[in-house]
């Protein structure tokens, strides 16, 4: 697995002469081109580096012990190899994980999409409390939220709502969030104290880049104007500021509504409709490669039924990768960082598996 790793090294070394080029730097576009492509070498060169340390440390430790004699330097060897050893283990299963293919989205900012399911207006209710669990992960992240367009209930629900997400490797992260989220709990409107089951469906898309080959012709286009509703400032109900798009060939209609301006808010729909149809076509990729498919968590099906949130109990169960942890209230504060590890941690178990069997 590691045989063309050598090739990678010399490879670096290049980029960095490259890089101290006074004719490359002087040519911002190439010398920032550079500059990323040995950033996304970097932690695998670290890695292979410090692996190939590590085993002529353990090589020389082990040629010293064979032919040491004082009992005391050989208990100090015999420590050396053991942790040569532990930290060679622990830089193969990284150099491994490293050299799995990489999905190209991870980078991206992620459009989010939630609408409520089943369950009238306690769905909706769960919809904006899934929306604001987002809000404050995404938060404690660095990342910057900005609501799009939502479609609000009169009792603080949202019937269906749409932000973006920017930051570094939000899509990375939030990719394993689409699904269908169930809740269990008792409505505040239930008076017989029985406890009802809702839903909420998540879509995670990443943000489709100026570069994305996606064409949009402007005849299977209609692009309505309107005055925007809700909460969002002085314009709203005063001027025709938001806009909704249909795409005739998909049926997909998008709405924008959150800028004061009708030309902020065009641009904003465009952007969303040309990730919705972005992200049409990965998924019609990916159910194309089944075997892909059945590699990763779950099915990446937005009917698949992922996680369930159980009030009365104080539980969150993620179904995909049988994970239950009782800290509810803070998992829907936005803790929702051990889920999203777990989940990633078993998406390269079964990659690596893959791979493994491959060889």
């Amino acid at each position: 697995m590691f045989e063309k790793l050598d090739e990678l090294l010399t490879k670096n070394e290049e980029m960095t002469m490259q890089l101290q080029d006074p004719a490359i730097i002087g040519d911002g576009a190439r010398f920032q081109k550079i500059m990323k492509e040995q950033g996304a070498i970097m932690p695998l060169v670290n890695a292979y580096t410090e692996y190939k340390k590590c085993n002529e440390d353990l090589t020389d430790a082990l040629e010293m012990l064979s032919s040491e004699n004082d009992d005391d330097m050989r208990e100090l060897l015999k420590e050396t190899v053991a942790d040569s050893k532990k930290r060679v283990a622990e830089l193969e299963e990284e150099i491994r994980i490293l050299l799995l293919p990489k999905d190209p989205n991870d980078q991206k900012n992620v459009i989010l999409e939630i609408r409520a399911g089943a369950g009238g207006d306690e769905a909706a209710l769960f919809a904006a409390e899934l929306y604001r669990m987002y809000v404050h992960y995404a938060e404690s992240l660095g990342w910057r939220v900005q609501l799009i367009g939502a479609d609000e209930t009169g009792i603080g629900g949202f019937k269906e709502c749409t932000a973006t997400i920017t930051g570094a490797g939000a899509y990375s992260k939030l990719k394993y969030e689409s699904g269908v989220h169930r809740v269990q709990r008792v409505p505040e409107t239930e008076s017989g104290g029985r406890i009802h089951t809702s839903t909420a469906s998540v879509a995670v898309m990443p943000e489709a880049d100026e570069d994305i080959d996606i064409e949009i012709d402007p005849k299977d286009i209609r692009i309505d104007v309107m005055r925007a509703s809700g909460n969002g400032g002085q314009c709203v109900n005063t001027t025709d500021s938001a806009v909704r798009l249909t795409h005739f060939p998909t049926g997909i209609v998008v709405y924008s509504q959150t800028e004061k301006s009708q030309i902020q808010n065009k641009a904003k729909a465009f952007a969303l409709l040309k990730a919705k149809l972005y992200d049409m076509q990965q998924q019609e990729k990916h159910d194309a490669e089944a075997e892909l498919r059945r590699s990763q968590i779950g099915t990446g099906d937005r009917s698949e039924k992922i996680r369930t949130y159980n009030f009365p109990q104080g539980r969150v169960t993620d179904h995909r990768i049988e994970l239950t942890l009782y800290k509810l209230e803070k998992i829907m504060n936005g803790d929702i960082g051990e889920i999203v590890d777990a989940c990633i941690a078993a998406d390269q178990a079964a990659k690596l598996a893959k791979m493994e069997n491959q060889e």
